[in-house]
């Protein structure tokens, strides 16, 4: 169930608990068994003996026995903890690192229930929102609001799939190739965090862990199916035999869509495999492939979304309410338009992500790991969104090398870490016109952008343990971003089409140093008490550089990086094995705040810096066993984010300037909150019979810039019965079966909604009512769906 990490709980021995498998839990356990006294009498002083030094041992790990890191015999979990090898305590950088506000979401909590995206199982952490994307699996998601003002995809946030990084140099990441089927536990890591992840990582990290093969241990088949004609087959097949240990998870999703023209069938593949070579070297192969073909729907006005939510009968392009439409050259280049629907374009999608990664890590002894890893990453896309279609292949090179080295440092505990990285993107893609006449046509070339994009730097950390009760973490990142592109519009010009072009040009070079600090206090058993000061940093994407506010090609190489400063303040609460509370406070400044909004093309969004910004809220999370087979959890947030420096200027015939200072940051919902309460049977003929009632609220939120429309806010209520039993056969292990009803009381709801850009008509500015009419922003979300499954395991 969901677990909220006590991070870096006093001293690095209790985060190396947290790292562990056992995680919390055990830390809990081992904070609450009382310690004897001991009454020691000094020895008398004796002589000292000379010492005789030891032969050098044949492997590492046979020095394991002969050199540990000095224990602390006072503390039980400490003694423990203390044995855990460099090589994890790296492997913990990703899922919680000391200091880090960050929970970790179980597979426990989403695998009795239907885990068709990430959608489904990220809002059982605080800080996260997610909304619709461009596509059945793709979300926005956002840490603290991180995500909320883009337009699509993932950005702000870097994402790693056991370690591995699945956000490309450029920065984009997307949730495509997500099935959280396939996964043991999701680590959501929060706060600006470049200070250990680098460019991006402004909102945080999420590291999804993908199951041991010896977890797994044999083969599963589970099948998903439901309304709008939903399907997954699912398969999962799992092993660790001698030094080796392997995992392979595949998967064919289709449905319908509850949308017109949201049909889809994605395919995907995810394998993990280690191999021990020597007792000192380790060697990880990491594969992910993932194609999708989808057609994909227009988003809507608000007003169109409250008229034809699910955008039904929108076969034609005019004669249907609440259908939006896009414009069409009817020659592929220029001169006389058709207006049509998704559907009688075509509009889709049809991508390609491939994705292998190589990881060689050996230790030279019981104190220090070197690691290695090498990830080539493929992003191939057919994207005909709008009135025109992105395609290309963005193939990009991730390396990293690094160093983790546990002793102590005047006789202070210490885990110490450095490390170097590159990596690079170089892609050509072209934006071409979409025809009238069905499937997604293509007309002649609109433009075409030729990018390089390439990261390095260098990073270090130290965590110390000042005192029993008190640890101290310190780190730094320093980056260099190499940012170049070649942007070419083309213009036609009569009926047969003279070609002039139009050239922009970008060569840009950042340089950013992100620090952070952190303090964690035990008062006791119970209470955990932390605070951090961190830094993160975000570059502008290539393609952000080349689009106006018309959406069409044009310069804005203007743009800054965005950086963020932010104070987390906390506790953990944890006062029996019953109750996990957890709070943050945080507050964080912002300076070139990335925003995008939308435009009048369909599919297109323009980028902006404000100047100046500031973020603040809180998380709460909670889990309370409260009686025998009885669990309550929630997940709460607030956010408060607004604009502190932002003048934004509207063209139209003149140019109008109207001061933002003050006003709400679109497209930040103020409150989100999961609650759960459910019961699992644990005794008895109905052993493994369990349900639970679900409710996920999401405030309203402005839409634009000057605070005149709102998205309104809905109350989702899901509900789930679900059965597990183990088998009495030489075939069959276990049997798993779940329905779930979701939005039982059919709610209309908007799933996702992009910002809209603000206009002035006569010298004023337009109204609300004028707003809600601006299309491009709107998806609905899924109306009362019923979803049934079932997994067998095998041995």
């Amino acid at each position: 169930m969901l677990r909220i990490r006590a991070i870096g709980r006093a001293g690095l021995p209790v985060f190396f608990g947290l790292v562990s498998p056992f995680g919390s839990d055990a830390l809990a356990q081992a904070a609450s068994e009382a310690i004897p006294a001991v009454t020691v009498e000094a020895p008398k002083t004796s002589r000292p003996k000379p010492v005789t030094r030891p032969s050098r041992q044949r492997s590492a790990s046979a020095a394991r026995a002969a050199r540990p890191v000095a224990p602390n015999a006072t503390d039980g979990a400490q003694g423990q903890n203390d044995t855990m090898s460099a090589g994890a305590a790296r492997a913990g950088l990703n899922q919680a690192p000391a200091g880090q506000t960050a929970t970790t979401i179980d597979r426990s909590q989403f695998d009795n229930r239907p885990s068709f995206s990430v959608g489904d199982v990220l809002r059982d952490s605080p800080g996260i929102s997610i909304k619709q994307g461009n596509g059945p699996r793709d979300f926005g998601i956002s840490i603290r609001g991180s995500n909320a003002r883009n337009g699509f995809a993932i950005r702000n946030l870097v994402i790693f799939d056991d370690g591995f990084p699945v956000t490309q140099p450029d920065g984009l990441s997307r949730s495509d190739l997500i099935d959280p089927h396939a996964y043991s536990a999701i680590d959501v890591i929060r706060g600006p965090s470049s200070a250990l992840y680098g460019n991006y990582a402004t909102g945080g990290a999420l590291n999804f862990r993908t199951r041991p093969g010896g977890t797994i241990d044999g083969v599963e088949y589970g099948v998903d199916g439901g309304s709008y004609g939903y399907l997954n087959n699912y398969l999962a097949a799992g092993k660790k035999v001698g030094n080796f240990e392997g995992s392979l998870f595949a998967s064919d999703t289709r449905g319908d869509g509850y949308i017109g023209n949201s049909w889809f069938n994605t395919q995907t593949v995810n394998f993990l495999g280690t191999l021990k070579a020597t007792p000192d070297d380790r060697f990880t192969v990491k594969i992910i492939n993932n194609d999708l073909s989808a057609r994909l729907p227009i988003r809507q006005s608000l007003n169109q979304f409250y008229t034809n939510p699910f955008q039904q009968g929108c076969t034609i392009g005019t004669g249907t309410a609440g259908c939006p439409t896009v414009s069409l050259f009817n020659n592929g280049f220029n001169g006389g338009k058709d207006t049509e629907t998704a559907t009688q374009a075509g509009l889709g999608r049809n991508d390609r992500r491939t994705i292998v990664g190589g990881r060689w890590e050996h230790d030279f002894d019981n104190t220090m790991t070197w690691r290695n890893q090498f990830v080539f990453d493929d992003r191939n896309i057919s994207q005909p969104t709008g009135s025109t279609s992105a395609i290309g292949d963005f193939p990009s090179y991730n390396y990293m090398s690094d160093l983790t080295k546990r002793g102590e440092i005047l006789g202070l505990e210490s885990t110490a870490f450095f490390g170097a990285f590159y990596n690079t993107l170089t892609a050509s893609s072209d934006t071409r016109n979409v025809m009238p006449g069905g499937n997604a046509t293509l007309g002649r070339l609109s433009s075409n952008l030729y990018s390089e994009t390439t990261n390095f730097g260098v990073r270090a950390r130290e965590e110390l343990k000042l005192t029993s009760a008190l640890t101290a973490v310190a780190g730094i990142g320093w980056e260099t971003t190499l940012l170049k592109g070649v942007n070419t519009a083309y213009a036609y010009a009569g009926p047969s089409g003279i070609t002039t072009t139009t050239l922009t040009t970008a060569d840009r070079q950042f340089q950013n140093a992100a620090p952070e600090l952190a303090l964690l206090y035990n008062l006791n058993n119970e209470w955990l008490f932390r605070g951090r000061v961190a830094t993160g940093y975000g570059t502008p994407q290539g393609s952000n550089l080349f689009v106006l506010p018309t959406g069409l090609s044009g310069n804005n190489t203007q743009l800054q990086v965005q950086k963020n400063l932010g104070y987390d303040l906390g506790f953990d609460w944890t006062p029996n094995n019953t109750l996990k509370l957890s709070a943050t406070g945080f507050y964080e400044f912002f300076r070139n705040e990335i925003v995008s909004q939308a435009t009048p093309i369909a599919g297109v969004s323009y980028t902006f810096n404000a100047p100046r910004s500031e973020h603040r809220g809180i998380e709460l999370a909670a889990d309370w066993k409260f009686y025998p087979g009885w669990r309550f959890m929630a997940a709460y947030t607030y956010l408060d984010e607004v604009y502190t420096e932002y003048v934004e200027n509207i063209t139209n015939g003149a140019v109008f300037s109207f001061n933002r200072t003050g006003n709400k940051i679109p497209g930040i919902s103020p409150n989100e909150l999961t609650a759960r309460i459910g019961y699992d049977e644990f005794a008895g003929p109905l052993t493994g019979l369990g349900g639970f009632v679900e409710i996920q609220w999401k405030d309203s939120f402005y839409m634009d810039n000057a605070n005149l429309l709102k998205a309104p806010g809905y109350e989702l209520v899901n509900a789930n019965v679900h059965y597990k039993t183990d088998l009495l056969s030489d075939t069959f292990r276990s049997l798993n079966l779940f329905l779930e009803v979701r939005n039982v009381f059919d709610r209309t709801y908007v799933a996702s909604a992009n910002n809209i850009a603000n206009t002035v008509t006569g010298g004023l500015p337009s109204s609300a009512s004028a707003l809600a009419n601006t299309a491009g922003s709107i998806y609905a979300g899924s109306p009362r769906t019923f979803v049934a499954g079932m997994k067998v395991a095998f041995k």
